[in-house]
Order: C-alpha cells, then structure tokens, then sequence
C-alpha cells in the first residue's frame, strides 16, 4: 500500500480508501438489505493490506452502513484505521439537529469519535441556508474540542465559484471530499478546485473516480479510445498522478473489486503519466463527451421516488443503449423501462436531492421520447 500526507492534518493515509455505499446486498431490490458477513471481510480484507481509511455516512443502505462498519471495525480493526462519516446536511432544520445527528452517528458506528466528519454534499444553497444560519461551523469546532471529532471538512457538489466561496469561508477547513475524474476535469470543483484547496494545504479526498461504475464499464467509443487498457487501472491512475490528491474512494461491491483495487493502489505513483499517456486521457474525454449521456452516478440520492420511478435505472439503460447503439439492450433486456419512466409526475422531488443537478424530469421525457 501507498501512503500520502492529509494535508495540513499531518496524517499519513493509504492512496486507496474504502467507500461505504456499495456494500454487498442480499436483495437487489433493498439498498438496506446488506450482506453483512461479506462486507465485513471485505472491509478487513483492505485493511489487513493496508488500507486505513473508512468513508460512510449517515444514509448510506438507507441508514445501515454505518452500522456495519461499527461492526467491522470490532476487534481491534478501530485502532488501525481512519473513520470518516458526514452530517446530512438535509436533515438540519434547526440548530439543536447537529448534536442529535451527529451523537446517533457514534451511537450507530458504536465509537468514542470520528476521526474525519464532513458536512455532506455541500452546495450553494445548502451553506447559505443551512450551514451559515445555523452556526453548524461553531458546532463542528465545539464537537472537535470534546473529542468528539478529531478532523473536519466537507464534501462538495456544486459549481467552482461556490467550492472556493466554501473553502474561503470555512476557515478552519482541514480537508475537502470532491467529485473527479478524467472525464470530470472541468466540472463541478475540478482541476481548479482541486489545486485551490491544495495551495490552502487541505487533505483532499477524490469520489466517483469511476463515475459510479460508468467508467469501469464505458461506452464502447471511449474503450476504443483507451486500447488495450484496463478501463478501471485507467481511470484510477489518473487521479493518483496528481500529487495534490491525498487519497480516492471506491465503492467496492465484492471481493474481486477489492483484490484488484489493492493492486492497482500497490502501483499506484505521482507524476508518472507520460504526454503520451495524457494524450490518450484527453482522446477519451473528447469521444466521451460527444455522446448523450445523462451524467447520472447511480448515487441513488434521488431515490425513494413518491411515483415509483427508477431514476437511476432508466438513466443507465438510456445510457448503455444511446452510448453503445445497443437497440436491442433497450427493447428487450428492460422492456418496463419506457413504462416507468412515464410514471414521472413531474413533482421534483427528485431534482432538489440530485448532486449532479440533473434536470431529471425533462432527461425522463428525453428517455421516454428516445424509446
């Protein structure tokens, strides 16, 4: 395993963190339903090989995550590792909601403290309404200085202007979470954002290296631009190049993800990209971004629809099928999909709770019209 300086906090984590979202499930149709025994020797499995550094937070599998990696953390794995989980921010109406949030968290991970607490998916609107008003600042310094947390930050989905507004404003700021990929370079923080929080020295923390799955698996065209490679190694190695980034997250969903991860993190250097090989990036991102794919990450924020709607499905088999011209993918293997995206009320639920900022309920009538 690698290991990178976190920014100003001075810690030294692994290049590969664990992300808590994408357990295992006992029942594809229930996030909650979480094959336990599986995910705690995953979890321990990484960890016996190096990996030191945990991401959950309070909604993930629909409450349950942080429940089993309490569990996972059991006998003597908590002394080996970092603990990150976040404030849902979404479920702050008033100020007394912090203390009762974030003592349920330590109650549920079973812990004394959380090494890294986030303020979770951070926007514009977000900060303005809730954080700011509600002194949530104040609140995280006060919870550090019990022993409560050792480390605070955020994660972020928004624009750049408003991840500097952030990262300006939280003074106290010692690490970020923020979206990246080589198709992601110039959107939401980006390079830009991603340099701007290392000049300030923040630990920073890279999501959605493969765009929810989508790059490890990508659409034909962009796997003619690559080659020969492997999609995933690809995608992985242009993140760790960065010398800036202190460490990115995989939602591993088995065993194999977990075993070849490790590898590629074994392997895994700064600055070692040739031009060549960044030439190949920038080919991939160009085909990448000419096709018409609903930037959606199979995050599930958006769900529970009120109508029934399967977002998050209806947008991977429009993008499978458009991506890769697979007809017969779209007609025959989810036939049902046209007939759930009509169930769309056009109610919008699902757009306030979106972190890409999807305009859902026209891209859900663009997939209707498309099939």
């Amino acid at each position: 395993m690698q290991y990178r300086r976190f920014g100003k906090t001075e810690e030294k984590v692994s290049v590969l963190g664990f992300g808590c979202m994408r357990f295992p499930v006992t029942d594809k149709e229930n996030d909650a339903s979480i094959d336990e025994e599986r995910s705690i020797a995953m979890i321990r499995n990484a960890i016996d090989t190096g990996v030191n550094y945990l991401d959950t937070a309070f909604f993930y599998h629909k409450g349950m995550s942080e429940k089993v990696v309490g569990k996972a953390i059991k006998d003597g794995y908590r002394e080996k590792i970092f603990l990150a989980t976040k404030l849902p921010l979404w479920n702050v109406e008033k100020e007394e909601d912090f203390d009762t949030l974030l003592n349920t968290q330590l109650e549920k991970l079973d812990v004394d403290y959380i090494d890294f607490y986030l303020l979770h998916a951070v926007n514009k609107d977000s900060w303005a309404q809730k954080v700011i008003p509600f002194g949530i600042l104040d609140k995280m310094r006060k919870a550090k200085s019990e022993g409560k947390i050792r480390h605070i930050g955020f994660s972020f989905h928004d624009d750049l202007p408003t991840f500097k507004k952030v990262v300006d404003e939280f003074e106290d700021c010692e690490f970020c979470q923020i979206q990246f990929s080589y198709i992601d370079t110039d959107y939401q923080a980006g390079i830009e954002g991603l340099q701007y929080a290392a000049e300030r020295d923040l630990g920073i923390v890279i999501m959605e290296p493969l765009q929810g799955g989508a790059l490890a698996t990508p659409a034909q065209p962009v796997l003619d631009a690559i080659g020969s490679r492997n999609p995933v190694k690809f995608a992985l190695d242009y993140i760790w190049n960065f010398p800036e980034v202190s460490l990115l997250l995989s939602g591993m969903s088995n065993e194999q993800q977990v075993k070849d991860n490790l590898v590629y993190a074994a392997q895994s250097k700064a600055n070692a990209l040739t031009d060549e090989e960044k030439a190949v990036y920038k080919k991939a991102k160009e085909v990448h971004d000419k096709l018409d794919i609903i930037p959606c990450r199979d995050c599930r924020y958006c769900l529970p629809c009120p109508h029934g709607v399967e977002i998050p499905k209806v947008f991977k088999t429009f993008n499978e099928g458009v991506a890769n011209a697979n007809r017969r993918l779209i007609l025959e293997i989810y036939p049902d999909i046209e007939a759930n995206a009509n169930q769309c009320q056009k109610c919008g639920e699902c757009e306030a709770k979106c972190p890409q900022h999807i305009e859902i309920i026209n891209k859900l009538k663009a997939v209707r019209n498309a099939l």
